[in-house]
Order: C-alpha cells, then structure tokens, then sequence
C-alpha cells in the first residue's frame, strides 16, 4: 500500500495518513487535515526541532503544521535540524507552512495562526512540548465523544517525576458524563485545579487512576497550556484571541484568557494520562507582571 487511506475524523473511524519511508520518494497524495498543528516560535531552535520530532511521531487524524516564527532575524527556521524535521513531516505527507511574522505579543501571535487554519479542529503546540505518539489521536478522539469546546494534554515536566506532591492533587475530579460549560475565576474554589499541572503531578494523578492503554479519561480543569485541541468554530466564535489589541506587547496568560471565553459557552476538560512532556526550557517571557486574564476578566 503505497498511497495514503483516510476516513473522516467526525465519523469516529480510524485513519491512515502517514506515509511511511518506503514511500517517501514518491510523490504524495494530497489529504485533507482534519487538525492544523499552529506552533509560535521565538527564539527557540533545539526545542522547536523536538518538538517537531514529536509530530513525526504521530499518525492520525491527518494534520498539517503551520509554523510562524517571530525571531528577527527567522534563525529558527533556517536551523538544520529544524528543517529536517520539516522534511521529514514533508515526506511523510504532511503539509507544512512556514511565516516569519512580527514581534507583536503572545496574543496577536496566537491570532494569527488562529487565522491561518482552516481544518475544523486546531491543536495549539507550544514550541517546548514533546508529545507521546498517539497523543493526538487520544485528544481528538476525546474531543469528539465529549462535543466540548476544547480538550487539552498538560504538559509535565518529568525532572519532577520523584517530586511527590499529594497536596497539590486533592482537586482532581474526574467529569461524569457530558463536559458542561464552567465559569472559572481566580477568586473561585475551582481555581485550585490549577495546582495539577505543576511539575509532575498528573503522571502521579494517572498513576493513581489508571487509564486502559491508549485511552484517556476526561477531569476537570482551570486552565491547560502548551498543548490545547479546539473545535476551531468554537474558538473562533468565542473571539479567538481577539483581546490583543487590549494588551500591551509584553504580556502573559493569553491562553487562560481564551480557554475561559470557551469555557463559558462550550465547556473544555484535560485528559488523563498526558502525554505532553515540558522541555523545561528557560522562558522566554520573564516578564510576567501584565496577566491577559486579569486584563479581559
């Protein structure tokens, strides 16, 4: 079998659309993206280039890649390895759209790539996550049971895998049945949830309720970062992160910001386990002290 076989993603069906090596010199079969991939960059090239090694990892639903990088001079996108990963998702049937696109904030960034997809589901991949092959099978597999607004995969950060903190899991909850929307605030209760997604937590949370093989289970969160799988309509429905022009270039917490505008109208859940692993590299927004969320809410 030399060409690519697809099913849609909606029907529930499963899919083959990554071509292995033995077809990699032929030319390939054009096939629709049920997911745009939309990854910012800056300043970044050994994690970009993993994090791009992750997606070759990955088989279905058929995804394309839209990359935008925001470094002044493009250097991630002319480093080798970065473009080898590009080749390889490029032979591997995969398209991959490359801009360099000007320093204007995390938001406008994110709005832009936001306007750039066309599949109907958009995965937001922060440009230091390695994902578990299959990740983003079991998201949008989860995505489409639950009908919600969003599904995401924490990232962990797996230096902390002896770092125990049972304190810091007692928000844990399971949802029960349908994932309803949920006003989430700072001043609420179920602001605590947020706890979870610090160092290594969730793989002890998973470790505690086991998961069959590659399935997942869907619990409540505040907030997801890194690695976030929108309906892209509800996204954009809700304004996408439209709130830029309200925020000063220099700024943080515009996916809380946007995850809560979806919250309230279509609802948004983790899946247990994540297979999302933080590289744990050095920030590159040290400068912290203008919260998106506290700007919009």
């Amino acid at each position: 079998m030399s060409a690519a076989t697809t099913t849609r993603l909606d029907a529930g069906e499963r899919t083959v659309s990554r071509r292995w090596s033995g077809d990699w010199g032929r030319p390939p079969v054009p096939v629709r993206a049920d997911v745009d991939v939309l990854i910012p960059t800056v300043g970044r090239i050994a994690e970009l280039a993993v994090t791009l090694a992750g997606l070759c990892g990955q088989d279905d639903p058929p995804f394309s890649v839209i990359l935008s990088d925001q470094s002044e001079d493009g250097a991630a996108l002319e480093a080798p390895a970065v473009q080898a990963m590009v080749r390889v998702l490029r032979a591997q049937g995969r398209e991959v759209r490359l801009f360099r696109h000007e320093r204007r904030g995390l938001a406008e960034h994110r709005q832009f790539l936001l306007d750039q997809a066309q599949a109907p589901y958009c995965l937001f991949l922060d440009d230091d996550v390695w994902l578990e092959p299959g990740s983003i099978r079991r998201m949008a597999d989860a995505l489409t049971e639950l009908g919600c607004g969003f599904v995401g995969s924490a990232v962990q950060g797996l230096s902390f895998l002896d770092d125990r903190r049972p304190h810091q899991r007692t928000s844990f909850e399971a949802w029960e049945g349908r994932v309803e929307p949920e006003r989430i605030r700072i001043d609420q209760p179920s602001i605590e949830r947020a706890s979870l997604h610090s160092a290594a937590n969730l793989v002890h949370v998973a470790e505690e309720v086991p998961v069959e093989r590659d399935g997942w289970l869907a619990y409540k969160i505040a907030w997801l970062g890194g690695c976030v799988l929108y309906r892209r309509q509800a996204l954009v429905d809700c304004g996408g992160f439209d709130f830029w022009r309200l925020l000063p270039p220099i700024h943080s917490g515009e996916d809380v910001a946007a995850e809560w505008r979806v919250m309230e109208r279509f609802g948004g859940a983790g899946i247990l386990p994540s297979g999302a692993v933080h590289l744990e590299a050095p920030t590159t927004v040290p400068d912290r002290r203008v919260e998106a969320r506290d700007v919009i809410f």
